[in-house]
């Protein structure tokens, strides 16, 4: 697929809004003067706009002079770029480069896997040695939708330069906000996003005057004031729950995702998955440490069990493991989980690795 070519506007100084909106009235400025010199400039978020670039380069006479243009007319300390796609447009006015077409793959390749604004698959990749959008666009497609999910595929894409815009980027409400700014009625011609599934059961005049309060609250404190909880794929319980921004387009979807995750957990879900994991020894009747063997099965019955070196606490009850093999492109992690009930009627689950067990979450 041809990905549509873009000029982007990049105001770094006007990204943040401060008390009084200054940014915001600023930045109304900046689509102007653009768009006196380009038509459709459409705005992004907060400083930054973008627009198509093959008619203004055919005008001008080339996508240098465009830049150029722009920049001159724009508010000083503004830079653009050109690129196929939005995200590497963005990059190249970052960066004041114009990436010539077809190239965006190679354009990206060096940059960091948190230029993809996903705090979480970043550090994962991080820890795995993929540091670079090259690096995780060379992994093989399939295995990455199998193993990180659908948001994580879309991603791999848009490395490989098969599609140009990741979910998130544009901020919705940025025309409402610049109508604000601009003295003019900022519900005019204005429809607030789709409602979220679930979030109260059906249309009503309540659930719009509800969302446009979620749109004015994320508008005022930023899109991450309004969040909703959706459903991941994932074998890790810390990897199948997040809370998204309401009106995202991860919101919107239905979540849950549709890989069969070979290790993942049967049912019961945990109720309380631990932030940070708990250090833990499991030893048999004899004072003998439980491990799990190559073959992924205890060598010893379940006794007892201690966390953070606490007091021992009589096991009367477990099920697994379960083991798991991650990391299949570089060191292998294998990982095997086992839920334990206790005889005060608690019930947990554990991780082993490396022989070291760890607590990962908790049941009620």
């Amino acid at each position: 697929m041809e990905l549509e070519r873009l000029v982007v506007i990049w105001c770094p100084f006007l990204q943040q809004e401060g008390g009084r909106g200054e940014e915001a009235r600023r930045f109304v400025q900046v689509v102007a003067r653009a768009g006196e010199i380009c038509p459709w400039v459409h705005p992004i978020r907060l400083g930054v706009c973008a627009l198509p670039a093959r008619g203004p380069a055919r005008f001008f006479g080339g996508e240098e002079m465009v830049v150029r243009h722009l920049v001159e007319a724009v508010e000083e300390g503004a830079s653009a770029g050109v690129a196929d796609g939005l995200f590497a447009a963005i990059l190249a006015a970052r960066s004041q480069l114009i990436v010539p077409a077809g190239e965006v793959a190679q354009f990206l390749a060096p940059w960091s896997v948190a230029t993809l604004a996903r705090p979480e698959l970043a550090v994962t990749l991080q820890r795995l040695g993929v540091t670079t959008l090259g690096q995780f666009a060379a992994l093989p497609a399939p295995h990455v939708s199998d193993r990180f999910g659908a948001d994580a595929a879309a991603c791999h894409r848009l490395c490989r330069g098969e599609s140009g815009e990741l979910a998130g980027v544009r901020d919705r409400a940025i025309d409402r906000r610049l109508r604000v700014a601009r003295g003019e009625d900022p519900d005019q011609g204005s429809e607030p996003p789709p409602f979220q599934p679930g979030f109260f059961g059906g249309a009503s005049a309540a659930e719009t005057r509800a969302a446009l309060s979620f749109a004015r609250v994320q508008e005022r404190l930023g899109v991450d004031a309004v969040l909703v909880g959706r459903l991941r794929g994932g074998r890790d319980p810390s990897e199948q729950a997040a809370l998204v921004p309401w009106g995202s387009p991860e919101a919107e979807g239905p979540g849950a995702g549709g890989a069969p995750w070979p290790g993942r957990l049967p049912p019961p879900s945990p109720t309380r998955v631990l932030g940070v994991p708990q250090r833990a020894e499991m030893v048999d009747a004899t004072g003998r440490a439980v491990v799990v063997s190559g073959r992924g099965l205890l060598e010893a019955e379940v006794d007892r069990l201690s966390v953070e070196g606490g007091p021992w606490q009589p096991v009367v009850a477990w099920a697994g493991p379960w083991p798991v093999t991650e990391r299949w492109w570089s060191v292998r992690r294998r990982r095997a989980r086992l839920q334990v009930v206790m005889a005060d009627g608690t019930a947990r689950l554990l991780y082993n690795e490396r022989t070291q067990w760890w607590v990962e979450a908790l049941y009620d």
